[in-house]
C-alpha cells in the first residue's frame, strides 16, 4: 500500500511539475500568432497601444533614438507622416542597445522629439528590439517563421520595418535608407 502511496505522489507531483514547466513556456512565448494587428505595445505614456488601431493603414516601424547619428530622420518621419497620415502611421519605438544613444526616461524623450522635430506621431515605451528580451513586435518583424516573408537583424537606431494595410510585411531598410526614399514610399500605394 505505501509503494502505491508513494507512486501515486510522485505522479502528482510529476504532473505538478509538467505542468508548471508547460504554463512557464506558454507565457514566455509572447508570439502565438503571425498576425501583425494582434500584437501589442505600451505608449510612451504607460497606455496599452494596440496595432490593430492602424489596420488598414501602412504601418512603418522605426527603432529611434535622441542621442545617434541618424536622429535627424525624425524631421523626415515627421514630414512623411504629416504628407502620407491618411495611409500611413508611424510607430517609433525608442531603444537603448546600441551604444546606450537613447537614454532618455520616457517625458525626456517626448520632450526631446517634440522640441527638436516637432513629432507628433505614436511613440512606445522604450523596448528591445534584439536579443533576449527582444520585444514580440520587433519577434515578429524579425522573423519569417513568425511574418511569413523574410527574417531581418536590426544592425542599428533607425531601422525601418513597413507592414501593409493588411498586416503583411512589406520591407526591411537599414538605418543609411532616408525615411522618404523612394524604395519605402514607392511601396505605400
Amino acid at each position: 500500500m505505501k509503494m502505491l502511496l508513494t507512486i501515486v505522489i510522485l505522479l502528482f507531483i510529476g504532473a505538478v511539475f509538467v505542468g508548471f514547466k508547460t504554463r512557464k513556456i506558454a507565457v514566455q512565448d509572447p508570439i502565438s500568432t503571425t498576425s501583425f494587428y494582434e500584437l501589442k505595445v505600451l505608449g510612451i505614456d504607460g497606455q496599452e497601444m494596440n496595432m490593430s488601431q492602424y489596420e488598414g493603414k501602412y504601418v512603418l516601424c522605426v527603432n529611434v533614438a535622441s542621442k545617434c547619428g541618424f536622429t535627424p530622420q525624425y524631421k523626415e518621419l515627421q514630414a512623411i507622416y504629416e504628407e502620407y497620415g491618411d495611409k500611413l502611421v508611424i510607430v517609433g519605438f525608442p531603444c537603448n542597445q546600441f551604444l546606450k544613444q537613447e537614454p532618455g526616461s520616457s517625458e525626456e524623450i517626448v520632450t526631446f522629439c517634440e522640441r527638436n522635430y516637432g513629432v507628433t506621431f505614436p511613440l512606445t515605451e522604450k523596448i528591445d528590439v534584439k536579443g533576449k528580451h527582444q520585444h514580440p513586435i520587433y519577434q515578429w518583424l524579425t522573423n519569417k517563421e513568425l511574418n511569413g516573408v523574410e527574417s531581418n537583424k536590426v544592425k542599428w537606431n533607425f531601422h525601418k520595418f513597413l507592414v501593409s494595410p493588411e498586416g503583411k510585411w512589406l520591407g526591411s531598410f537599414s538605418s543609411t535608407v532616408v525615411p522618404n526614399d523612394p524604395s519605402i514610399l514607392g511601396l505605400i500605394k
